[in-house]
């Protein structure tokens, strides 16, 4: 009943407009986004037809006989048309793993969209999931606010944050990617984590330059010096803080908080929620006790990631 295809570029526009159109797609499936590490991952994104009718995209790369719901990607799972039932949904999802196993693939690996990114409810394939005898093998706590909710910061950092208000904090929507990731966030992940950025700050300026109402900076500064930085990606109902980092200056002064709380404020009329991230390391296995404590006191609550694993 359905056909599947592998995508190529000549499926660029349909798999785009299609992502517009879905009930659980977000900017980070459009091709421009998806593509900007392809160097790094081989693609296996498919497609699903009804006849000529497109009603479902699977992001995707390939490792060995493993395919995952795209590793570049923060979510991914099977991408749906906005009107579509469950029986519908479990025949393309059967067509998608004929495919593989055609395609000599053994496992698949799907993280799902976190809920919160719906467009309107797309939980069927966590049942079709559990039907077909795959295995929940990992879940993160996701932090979020959800502004249909009373904001419930914390008493302590409302009572701090107006006594930074005093200070004269300068905050700016300025875009400046540069100067958060070379003074503020790649030295702080290095000093606290040993990390590095997952984007350099070549692609984040690139893709910002992709989507430019999406991907946007807020820094902070005191007496012309940056402070701190947050890297916000906007996806319509929901924002995100992709990157938040201070400096040990900004640090002591709190300005991490301080802009947070204000962009916290300044979202909440606008979008549905405010999405902080994950707290949990170690793939999952434990979570960082110190940065949950942060999230929690900023309002947040915890909506599941889930991974699911099927062997074919």
């Amino acid at each position: 009943m359905y056909s599947i295809k592998k995508y190529d570029a000549s499926h660029y526009s349909q798999w785009n407009d299609f992502i517009e159109k879905s009930k659980n797609g977000t900017f980070l499936f459009h091709r421009d986004f998806m593509e900007y590490h392809s160097d790094r991952f081989e693609d296996f994104s498919l497609l699903a037809f009804d006849g000529n009718k497109l009603v479902a995209v699977f992001p995707a790369n390939k490792a060995g006989e493993e395919v995952h719901s795209h590793q570049g990607l923060t979510y991914g799972g099977l991408i749906l048309a906005d009107s579509i039932g469950v029986n519908y949904i479990e025949h393309i999802f059967d067509a998608i793993t004929a495919y593989l196993k055609n395609s000599q693939i053994n496992t698949i690996t799907i993280k799902q969209v976190i809920s919160i990114y719906h467009k309107k409810p797309a939980n069927e394939m966590n049942y079709l999931l559990f039907k077909k005898g795959a295995t929940l093998c990992r879940r993160d706590m996701n932090l979020a606010i959800n502004y249909s909710e009373s904001l419930s910061v914390s008493k302590s950092k409302m009572k701090n944050f107006r006594k930074l208000a005093l200070l004269g904090f300068e905050i700016k929507k300025d875009n400046d990617f540069e100067l958060f990731w070379d003074s503020v966030l790649i030295p702080r992940l290095e000093e606290k984590y040993s990390a590095r950025p997952v984007h350099t700050k070549k692609e984040i300026a690139m893709l910002h330059n992709r989507f430019p109402s999406n991907i946007v900076q807020y820094n902070i500064y005191y007496d012309g010096e940056i402070l701190a930085g947050i890297t916000l990606f906007d996806f319509g109902d929901v924002v995100k803080s992709q990157y938040g980092a201070t400096t040990a200056k900004g640090e002591e002064m709190r300005a991490l908080d301080y802009l947070f709380i204000t962009l916290i404020f300044e979202y909440k009329e606008k979008r549905r929620y405010f999405d902080m991230g994950t707290v949990n390391e170690n793939q999952g296995k434990t979570y960082n006790k110190g940065l949950l404590k942060q999230k929690e006191e900023l309002g947040c609550s915890v909506y599941n990631h889930d991974y699911y694993s099927l062997v074919l």
